[in-house]
């Protein structure tokens, strides 16, 4: 049997009081709603740029464009997913993010939004892990081009020789070949721009698991650990 965890309470009040510091507490969070209603309008406002290059990956059906991903589409998020040539096994962290994708592509698709996963690895790599973990949204191979590079997920032994590496548009002394984050782009007239990327805590957007940990006493519980999702495992693996 599995151990109790014990949860202690900061304090425990009457219901009328809990009723009055509940009050105060959605006075923040309707103010953190409203800040986060302006950022996403400040987002939304970005300029874009347009893309020069064409990107081909490799899919279920061999090659496949960067437009393609768009399934017809005018906007496209792209998880860049922590996968290299050289891993045994996709990024278990990566993996969580991945786990709340399948639910949303219907939704997304009726807002005119497709979703895809890009990884370095061989395509059989990512099709054999998807296979595993059961998961439907398209993911593909990049392995191939400069398309992780180019929106700052993969780095070179050589770009991270000085000890630090450029991430999430600054530099970040984490050195490690494969970095995450999602990017967005849109589609007009035959053309493609990339309007958004994220990286780091911004993938938690992607992600419902932390929302609900967020809701409840202990959090997310991390504290304690070597890192703070060092308690993530693969869906199928937490019973090990």
């Amino acid at each position: 049997m599995a151990p109790v965890n014990t949860i202690q309470a900061p304090e425990v009040v009457s219901r009328q009081q809990w009723i009055t510091d509940r009050r105060a507490l959605l006075a923040r969070e309707k103010e953190l709603t409203r800040l986060s209603d302006d950022v996403a309008r400040q987002r939304r406002a970005l300029p874009w740029v347009r893309l020069e290059k064409t990107y081909a990956f490799h899919g279920a059906d061999g090659e496949i464009g960067l437009a393609d991903l768009f399934q017809g589409r005018s906007q496209l998020i792209v998880y860049h997913f922590m996968y290299g040539p050289d891993m045994k096994e996709a990024c278990p962290s990566c993996s969580l993010v991945a786990d709340h994708f399948d639910p949303t592509l219907p939704h997304l698709a009726a807002r005119d939004v497709a979703l895809a996963a890009v990884s370095r690895a061989p395509y059989p790599k990512l099709d054999a892990f998807k296979r595993r973990m059961g998961w439907r949204f398209t993911w593909v191979s990049s392995a191939d081009t400069d398309f992780n590079f180019a929106f700052g997920v993969s780095s070179t032994e050589q770009e991270r020789a000085p000890g630090v590496q450029l991430y999430n548009f600054g530099t970040s002394a984490y050195l490690i070949p494969e970095r995450e984050g999602a990017s967005v782009f849109a589609r007009r007239d035959g053309e493609i721009f990339h309007t958004y990327s994220t990286y780091g805590r911004g993938v938690e957007a992607l992600m419902g698991t932390y929302s609900y940990l967020d809701l409840v006493p202990k959090g997310r519980d991390e504290g304690g650990l070597d890192f703070p999702m060092a308690w993530v495992r693969y869906h199928d693996r937490y019973q090990d």
